[in-house]
């Protein structure tokens, strides 16, 4: 039988998640949210666990349209989608200038390269903030349903951030039990607007769906 430690990170978040019931709580997840498409799998799979404060928080995304394109149909689809738990829409503060700051001197850099780590760092950072703020449980973050993103640098990351400030971050792999092709399923049933590039303007020559 594998250990705690050698149990994939789906199947732990499963067992965290039985005990929550098991317990009748409700506690309470920040959820930081790349864009609607990513999201909606993620707040129907988690929504039955926890009372949700879903964070928008993503200054990568230029230019400043598709940024709030994104927000708008993120929310939309929280106001539509029948969900049990209670989830509650927030976006951040949109700060394209401290993104391009933090990722200079790495623009060249390949998809899942150094760029993308620092941009997982900046928005994780802010979300582990965000959730110690509305003394949230836990957070956790969409991105880990993107087949282009690393899980793995995405779950070291946020528990960096975890212990930094005191919150406890959820590890995740969303992709995993069909997850990603379930949020393709649910953004053509809600009419998603859904990106044909990551976010950042260094992704827009690529092919992308994810942010």
């Amino acid at each position: 039988m594998k250990s705690q430690t050698q149990m994939p990170v789906h199947k732990k978040m499963d067992r965290l998640l039985l005990e929550i019931k098991e317990n009748n709580r409700c506690p309470k997840l920040l959820l930081h949210s790349c864009c609607a498409p990513c999201s909606s799998y993620v707040l129907e799979y988690l929504s039955p666990y926890f009372e949700i404060f879903d964070f928008y928080y993503n200054p990568n995304i230029g230019p400043k349209t598709e940024y709030e394109a994104r927000s708008r149909e993120l929310e939309r689809l929280i106001k539509e989608m029948p969900l049990p738990g209670k989830v509650h829409f927030l976006e951040g503060v949109y700060e394209p200038e401290k993104y391009y700051e933090l990722v200079k001197g790495y623009e060249q850099c390949p998809e899942r390269g150094e760029r993308c780590g620092i941009c997982f760092k900046m928005r994780l950072a802010k979300s582990a903030q965000m959730a110690k703020e509305l003394s949230c449980d836990y957070f956790a973050t969409t991105l880990t349903i993107s087949p282009l993103k690393d899980e793995k640098v995405l779950n070291e990351i946020g528990m960096q951030m975890g212990e930094k400030y005191g919150v406890t971050y959820l590890p995740s792999d969303f992709k995993k039990k069909g997850g990603y092709q379930r949020s393709i399923v649910l953004s053509k049933e809600y009419d998603l607007y859904r990106q044909s590039f990551c976010g950042c303007v260094f992704s827009k020559g690529g092919n992308h769906e994810e942010s």
